[in-house]
């Protein structure tokens, strides 16, 4: 994954500084509009973790020195990925966060990716706007039943994408997600669906891309 096309780079964040205090921090976070931004080090070169907009809310609201620095109430110090990182440590890591910290070769801070920015990569890969339909095939997981499902769609037109779930969730069923080229035609969708289950390969779910965009 090209995550240096992606991350934001440093030089377009807002970011704080790690001796900041947190009635400045609470400042920068409501004039950016942003509920949580990056600490840096001195340097603006180490990542040192994020400082949240309610946290700091929270603290004042309790009447507690605000004079602190923001590393008083720093938060996901060990989130972070670099630019080299694959794509399962990247989902994995990120999950309820709003952005993740990109660290480069030098693990110095480059920038972040945003939660939104990866939900975004995610759906291209379903090839909406090229597809027409996606079909959600099931199996009992036996090996082959990719390679054997892909083969018989392919007789018929070619797959556009193709998602796999389930994996580790189920250990009878497993879902495989189909996208097909938006010339396929509704006879042809059918015998695709007739030859799969024929196949005992259940379709157990139809999605036409063409009514979604349409709505």
């Amino acid at each position: 994954m090209l995550i240096k096309q992606v991350c934001i780079p440093k030089r377009d964040l807002t970011t704080v500084n790690e001796n900041c205090t947190l009635e400045k921090a609470l400042e920068i976070l409501e004039k950016s509009g942003f509920r949580c931004v990056p600490i840096l080090d001195d340097t603006g070169k180490i990542f040192r973790g994020n400082i949240y907009k309610m946290h700091i809310y929270k603290h004042k609201s309790e009447g507690r020195d605000m004079q602190l620095p923001v590393t008083h109430l720093l938060k996901n110090a060990t989130k972070f990925i670099h630019l080299d990182s694959s794509f399962f440590k990247i989902f994995f890591t990120i999950k309820e966060l709003p952005y993740i910290a990109v660290l480069d070769e030098h693990q110095q801070f480059y920038g972040i990716l945003t939660h939104s920015k990866l939900l975004n990569i995610l759906a291209q890969s379903w090839n909406v706007n090229e597809g027409r339909y996606v079909i959600t095939v099931a199996s009992l997981g036996n090996r082959g039943d990719l390679s054997a499902v892909a083969k018989i769609i392919s007789r018929h037109v070619n797959i556009t994408s193709c998602i796999t779930l389930d994996v580790g969730q189920d250990e009878f069923i497993r879902r495989m997600l189909f996208t097909l080229p938006v010339e396929t035609s509704d006879d042809t969708l059918q015998t695709i669906i007739d030859q799969l289950e024929r196949r005992n390969y259940g379709v157990i779910e139809v999605e036409d891309l063409q009514k979604e965009r349409e709505r």
